[in-house]
């Protein structure tokens, strides 16, 4: 399946002419798939590149010294979190993927949350330079996308800033390891929705994603190199009430003959602050369309849903 492609640079340089179809294109897109590939996104392709080789030689390490990075009491948030910790809401299958966690590291005296300091990984220097440099990178372009999305719901254009500056954003890094030995499903990362207000995923080092359709049929996803797949998350749904959809997704196993190679993907969950309102928008409430959420802090709706994966007790 070919998602919606849009171009970000018909937003942040265009006409008005441009940026008004660009909202139009995004806005649509999120209503009626919930994924869409964006082209010229912001993200240097050596930056993403250096990303998943640094990413490579982490997962490459032994895993008694993965495993140092791997901090109790953090719920996952940042460092390592070793292969089968996570699962899907609803279900009690783990996960077949380990991953290493890069958080926000607060700027202009920012005092409003405590943030836990990222993981340091000694064995390679650069790892936490290179992910730091791209979690910016990723909070820039997705800061723009949401200008776009408030502009469409008829909100200011920097509704969502404030928000998502000092936000509670994390840059995930998945290892899907070798099939050894015969799965009992074919399943990598069970269908699930993602928490956050958008989610920014470049690349994959293989296939494998796979979307929910509104007609209930699993399709793959497909985006070209220079695109990054960009969805609608939980907290985005509640707050529009349904308008803009979180489509689910899953991760499947490769063909048999591909079982021996690992798949790395790097998403970055775009989190507004804690203390953000997920109240439902007026604007998206009438006699067709009910408030379907009770009222939410971003903060509040993100430790239930850490609880109900399994990475907080």
């Amino acid at each position: 399946m070919a998602i919606p492609s849009v171009d970000l640079s018909d937003f942040i340089n265009g006409n008005p002419v441009k940026k008004n179809e660009f909202v139009q294109q995004l806005g649509n897109a999120y209503e009626t798939v919930g994924f869409v590939a964006v082209k010229n996104h912001g993200v240097p392709d050596e930056l993403i590149s250096d990303l998943y080789k640094y990413v490579q030689q982490f997962f490459s390490l032994p895993l008694e010294q993965k495993k140092n990075y791997e901090i109790a009491g953090l719920a996952g948030q940042r460092g390592y979190t070793s292969f089968g910790k996570e699962h899907a809401k609803g279900s009690d299958a783990p996960d077949l993927k380990e991953f290493f966690q890069y958080g926000q590291v607060p700027r202009d005296n920012f005092k409003e949350e405590e943030y836990p300091p990222n993981v340091k990984v000694d064995q390679l220097p650069i790892f936490n330079t290179t992910f730091d440099n791209a979690y910016r990178a990723f909070e820039k372009s997705g800061k723009a996308l949401l200008q776009a999305i408030a502009l469409y719901l008829g909100l200011d254009e920097f509704y969502f800033d404030d928000y998502v500056h000092n936000g509670n954003s994390i840059l995930r890094a998945i290892h899907y390891p070798p099939i050894v030995t015969e799965p009992k499903s074919a399943i990598r990362a069970e269908q699930h929705e993602d928490i956050n207000l958008i989610t920014l995923l470049v690349g994959a080092s293989a296939d494998g994603l796979e979307i929910l359709t509104k007609q209930g049929e699993w399709v793959p996803v497909t985006s070209l190199p220079d695109q990054i797949v960009v969805n609608v998350g939980d907290m985005l749904q509640r707050f529009t009430n349904n308008k803009l959809c979180s489509t689910t997704h899953r991760v499947v196993n490769p063909k048999r003959e591909l079982w021996h190679t690992s798949r790395f993907s790097i998403p970055f969950f775009l989190h507004p602050r804690s203390s953000m309102s997920l109240q439902c928008l007026d604007t998206c409430i009438d006699s067709s369309y009910p408030k379907a959420y009770e009222d939410a802090s971003a903060g509040e709706y993100l430790d239930e849903r850490l609880r109900e994966i399994g990475l907080k007790k």
